[in-house]
């Protein structure tokens, strides 16, 4: 749903269209720290989807606050919309 914090409710409509078109990604959280975030479609290439995860991974985990001790991510799945999740081992990915 368009909503003003996200941008998508804006005056400036050829800024929002152009964000979009680029790409823009909304990365949601629940109120159990769940992270949400669309990373590809099945037609993608597997290194598109690679780089992609990277981004969102990196992102995450730079966005640590400075106050937090211990483990940041706990876990990992990825899943498809409508399918089961597979599990992520935390330390391929380091």
């Amino acid at each position: 749903m368009p909503n003003p914090k996200l941008g998508s409710v804006t005056n400036d409509v050829a800024k929002a269209v152009e964000n979009a078109k680029k790409g823009q990604v909304e990365i949601k959280i629940d109120k159990f720290g769940l992270v949400h975030a669309p990373i590809a479609k099945a037609s993608f290439a597997a290194d598109k989807i690679k780089s992609n995860f990277d981004a969102i991974y990196g992102a995450i985990k730079n966005a640590k606050p400075s106050g937090v001790k211990g483990t940041y991510i706990k876990k990992i799945f990825l899943g498809s919309t409508m399918g089961p999740s597979i599990e992520i081992s935390i330390s391929s990915i380091n």
